[in-house]
């Protein structure tokens, strides 16, 4: 995989409107180019791990940063979260939980676990693409992630 191929962004989403939401809101702020999307827990952990269908990648070209809702079929986000902050080898990439739930509990549970931002999916449209623009400015332009020695 060279350079220009490496994903920047791995947007962990199953609800078909707030994939299609979050991708245009990337489009729309030119952050599009190199996102992979997964639809559940099971396609996320196998492109980060680099098993299944993503067995030819290489552990060391993670994103830059997981966007991850907590509510997925075959693995739920939390698991997702707990697998990725619990391997030496991924534990650096940054995540910011996007999702519809304001408990408590999940809110907690993330920090717990080691997630870098837990952010609320807003209702209405243009807030919801407004978020999307400024975690993807934020966390693909702006942040500065460690060195990783390889």
């Amino acid at each position: 995989m060279s350079e220009t191929d490496t994903v920047e962004l791995l947007l962990v989403e199953d609800n078909p409107q707030d994939l299609a939401l979050s991708l245009r809101a990337f489009k729309k702020a030119n952050l599009a180019n190199r996102i992979h999307v997964a639809r559940d827990g099971v396609e996320a952990l196998d492109f980060i791990f680099c098993e299944g269908a993503h067995a030819r990648r290489k552990i060391e070209d993670a994103p830059k940063v997981i966007l991850l809702d907590l509510k997925l079929p075959k693995i739920d986000g939390l698991e997702v979260l707990k697998r990725i902050k619990g391997d030496p080898r991924t534990r650096m990439i940054p995540i910011v939980v996007l999702t519809s739930s304001k408990e408590q509990s999940d809110v907690v549970e993330s920090y717990q676990l080691g997630v870098n931002s837990y952010i609320v999916k807003p209702v209405s449209f243009e807030q919801f693409a407004d978020s999307v623009r400024d975690l993807g400015l934020y966390w693909l332009l702006k942040n500065q992630p460690p060195k990783v020695e390889g």
